[in-house]
């Protein structure tokens, strides 16, 4: 109804007849009621309804209500299109247990039993398995209330991540794609320090043999010296066998094979397989490993990937420097309570300022002949170990590239 000042308002009209004997309307008593407040209230809240439900749908995150008292659950829309359920479907324990993958019913039902002892569940993941045989990722968060009776309610919210999950997984592939080639790629730069390397225990066989030829062919055999010269024979086959194994694992394709990690011994051994090479270069190799290091949970070829980046990006600094001096220092140390700490140093040409946010990106490269493809993985392979890799000046000149990695759990100190 249009009010005295032209504005329309919300009433609501309650009338009852008054009858005479015969059922005769004589006149009408009623009521009007203006409602405008309520109105206005109404309309609100079913915004707000349509605000909640157009949120869940647009992020896939839908809400449900269990009580403890009489396990009543109550799913939203958005998770009853979640779950696949029919809308206003009656929602039952034994429902969603058949919707849960078999093997994650154990952690439902561990979580469900956190919940009936009044804990809030801290986020989780578990798959549902749809009736078509796809398989869906989910994410869930509960909390629980008390209700001033005394009751308990658990509020929370399921959140359909499949999609982010596919992509990780891509991410993944994509990711040990790329550090297979920068391996590949590096394969040929480190060919003249692998021959030098296996050069060496192949002519000490071949010398030790020769020597020990003649001692049995002498009259008498200094069967002995024969003996001794046999050793070391061993000695350098092993050797070699120790070479080749290095490589092979370092330009293998295989990834993701988490394991206790001693990183002074993993950037031993990448010093050993290029010193060769970076002598040639005319670097001098320095170390200085910080003792009773924590040992890391890492992949060990990966992590050696990234040093062996790092290292041949320092000789190659240094090989466009002009400075007679050619030094690289390769540094671990604790990097606070939780941390370990790779940093190697060059004497080199150094990172311009403009360049340092650029130079972990995909295809940047300050070298004429580089793909800029080493350090952008070498990033990718540092965060997926949950760690971090930078670069700052050197004092001395040159650049500092390090990387840090969290200790692994209950971590003993490296022997």
């Amino acid at each position: 109804i249009r009010r005295h000042d032209g504005v329309y308002r919300w009433f609501l009209f309650r009338a009852n007849p008054l009858r005479d004997a015969s059922g005769n309307v004589i006149k009408w008593f009623g009521i009007n009621t203006d409602i405008e407040d309520r109105k206005i209230a109404e309309a609100a809240l079913e915004r707000s309804k349509t605000f909640l439900a157009e949120g869940q749908r647009i992020s896939s995150t839908g809400s449900f209500s269990w009580r403890l008292s009489n396990d009543d659950v109550t799913f939203s829309d958005e998770l009853n299109r979640i779950f696949d359920f029919e809308p206003n479907t009656v929602v039952t324990f034994e429902q969603i247990a058949e919707r849960v993958h078999p093997d994650d019913r154990p952690l439902l039902a561990e979580k469900m039993a956190e919940v009936r002892d009044g804990l809030d569940n801290a986020e989780y993941e578990i798959r549902l398995r749809m009736q078509d045989g796809t398989v869906k990722h989910v994410r869930v968060f509960g909390r629980v209330f008390r209700h001033q009776d005394g009751t308990l309610e658990c509020l929370g919210a399921v959140q359909d991540v499949t999609r982010r999950k596919i992509a990780e997984d891509g991410l993944g592939r994509v990711r040990a794609e790329r550090a297979h080639v920068t391996r590949m790629m590096s394969f040929s730069a480190l060919t003249a320090s692998i021959a030098h390397e296996v050069n060496q225990p192949l002519a000490g066989i071949i010398t030790n043999a020769s020597a020990c030829v003649r001692l049995l062919a002498a009259d008498p055999p200094n069967v002995a010296v024969a003996m001794e010269t046999a050793r070391r024979t061993i000695r350098d086959g092993n050797r070699a066998s120790e070479v080749v194994g290095r490589l092979r694992k370092l330009f293998s394709k295989e990834t993701g094979r988490s394991e206790r990690v001693d990183l002074n011994q993993a950037a031993a051994e990448v010093v050993a397989l290029v010193m060769g090479d970076l002598r040639r270069n005319h670097v001098v190799v320095e170390t200085n490993f910080a003792e009773s290091l924590p040992t890391i949970a890492a992949d060990r070829v990966q992590l050696q990937q990234v040093i062996l980046n790092l290292v041949t990006n320092a000789s190659d600094a240094m090989s466009a420097s002009d400075r007679r001096q050619r030094v690289a220092v390769i540094c671990t140390a604790c990097d606070g309570n939780e941390r370990v700490r790779l940093s190697v140093h060059d004497t080199g040409v150094g990172v311009r300022s403009e360049d340092v946010e650029q130079i972990f990106q995909p295809f940047f490269t300050t070298k004429s002949s580089g793909m800029g493809i080493g350090l952008s993985v070498s990033r990718s392979i540092i965060e997926s170990h949950n760690g971090q890799l930078w670069v700052e000046p050197n004092p001395k000149g040159g650049a500092i590239f390090a990387f840090s990695i969290p200790v692994a759990a209950q971590a003993m100190p490296a022997p």
